[in-house]
């Protein structure tokens, strides 16, 4: 199949660039439509080719606007692989970011990590793929408790993790000359690869 996806033209960051601080309601009316062809619509056209290429990204949402001008400063995607556990991309005027995320979790979830944690054979191994993880440039990140879970020793091996209430494995990929090409595409994939070991523990251990 013919790739959909041939990157962000650099006209792109110049709308951007209009966006940055606190815009007007009017300077957002005015760049609507243009922000919408050269921003949103690249990002519909990534996940259209992403989802060709790897099912895990064929139950995707891109973002459209909000009130705040975050959401148009940053066009945000997910690709939902289980409960609460997506891939996550984000286009700025940084580039463009990709990460793995377990969220928004419910308590029960979040009481099946930490007992998958606390698990010497589960919590070794996720220790293994976010160390990996770090050595590749992902930042390690989440949702994190000041103290550890009262139920977990606090000299637990793990308790670093077991005061994670959400976790997420985050890298920019960067924003260069790469970004308006469809190289993109297998950038991101490359990504994922590298994210699938610990989107795979999480769906195994705590999605429902």
């Amino acid at each position: 199949m013919s790739r959909q996806f041939t990157g962000w033209d650099e006209s792109a960051f110049d709308i951007l660039l209009r966006l940055e601080g606190e815009p007007s309601q009017e300077v957002m009316r005015e760049i609507r439509k243009e922000r919408e062809r050269l921003v949103r619509q690249p990002m519909v056209s990534l996940l259209h080719d992403l989802a060709w290429a790897d099912p895990a990204f064929e139950d995707h949402s891109v973002w459209r606007y909000g009130k705040t001008p975050w959401w148009w400063q940053n066009q945000s995607a997910v690709a939902r692989i289980a409960r609460n556990i997506e891939i996550g991309l984000r286009f700025n005027l940084d580039g463009l970011q990709v990460q793995g995320a377990w969220w928004y979790a419910s308590t029960d979830q979040i009481s099946r990590f930490r007992a998958a944690v606390a698990a010497e054979a589960s919590g070794s191994v996720l220790g293994d793929v976010l160390a990996e993880l770090r050595d590749k440039g992902f930042e390690i990140t989440g949702d994190i408790l000041k103290r550890a879970p009262r139920e977990y020793p606090a000299d637990h091996p793990r308790v670093a993790l077991l005061r994670h209430r959400s976790l997420l494995a985050v890298r920019h990929l960067g924003c260069d000359e790469w970004l308006q090409t469809s190289e993109a595409i297998d950038r991101v994939l490359a990504a994922y690869e590298e994210l699938r070991p610990l989107l795979s523990w999480l769906t195994d251990h705590v999605a429902a």
